[in-house]
């Protein structure tokens, strides 16, 4: 097949910003069906198919090559390809879907302020309780890279599936690596960020899959498209 795939967002903000962000580039995306049907097509651009997916799947299906280009958050790309620079290029953040992801602690643990104090507290922590200070969240790649990056070394991640800002006060975990936006999810829950507790300053990002066949049929769709874009560049594996 020689169409060139696009994965785009099947649902809910992400989706409809990424629509308009085509369309501001002169690319329009018309979705096919109903509300439910997750069906979309680029209208005026020949040998261009549209794949709806979860923003979660989008970092699978470019590293397989199953997708030419993908829309997903820069956090998931860092997180799920070990090797992302040789798996994907990234030409272009799209200005939306903006989030943080950072190492958050009770808001009453007054002396942790900065990684340094995290590790002291975490030492601390593993000598009064015999067992390493746990860590909630969904980022273990991301984590550890950064946990190592600033010397800490007594703690346990703990997988979190779901609220996990809710960890510490249900005693599931002492401390969190997550996303967020605004803060207010954190604060509502007596949480704070380290003053130096930023791991990425993530956003939605246009990526392209350096795994992908790229026949000359569907070099030339992407570089038509890029030409609508105004992408920097009509080779997608420059």
């Amino acid at each position: 097949m020689s169409d060139l795939i696009i994965g785009l967002p099947s649902k809910g903000r992400l989706r409809d910003d990424t629509m308009a962000w085509f369309a501001d580039r002169g690319v329009e995306i018309q979705r096919d069906g109903s509300e439910r049907e997750y069906a979309a097509s680029v209208a005026g651009l020949d040998g261009v198919s549209v794949a709806m997916l979860s923003a979660g799947e989008m970092p699978r299906e470019l590293a397989s090559g199953r997708i030419h280009i993908g829309v997903t958050g820069e956090d998931l790309i860092r997180e799920r390809m070990a090797d992302h620079e040789r798996i994907v290029r990234m030409p272009a953040a799209m200005g939306f879907g903006h989030a943080d992801l950072v190492v958050a602690v009770p808001a009453v643990w007054a002396d942790v302020r900065t990684m340094h104090d995290l590790d002291e507290a975490a030492h601390a922590f593993l000598e009064r309780h015999r067992q390493p200070m746990r860590i909630a969240t969904k980022y273990h790649a991301l984590t550890r890279a950064f946990f190592a990056e600033h010397g800490v070394a007594d703690y346990r991640l703990v997988d979190s599936q779901g609220a996990t800002e809710a960890g510490p006060k249900n005693l599931t975990c002492e401390a969190i690596v997550d996303i967020t936006s605004s803060g207010e999810t954190l604060r509502a829950n007596h949480l704070r960020t380290l003053d130096d507790g930023l791991i990425l300053a993530s956003q939605a990002m246009l990526c392209v899959s350096q795994t992908a066949d790229w026949p000359a049929a569907t070099r030339a769709s992407f570089a038509a498209l890029a030409g609508r874009m105004g992408l920097a560049s009509d080779d997608p594996q420059a």
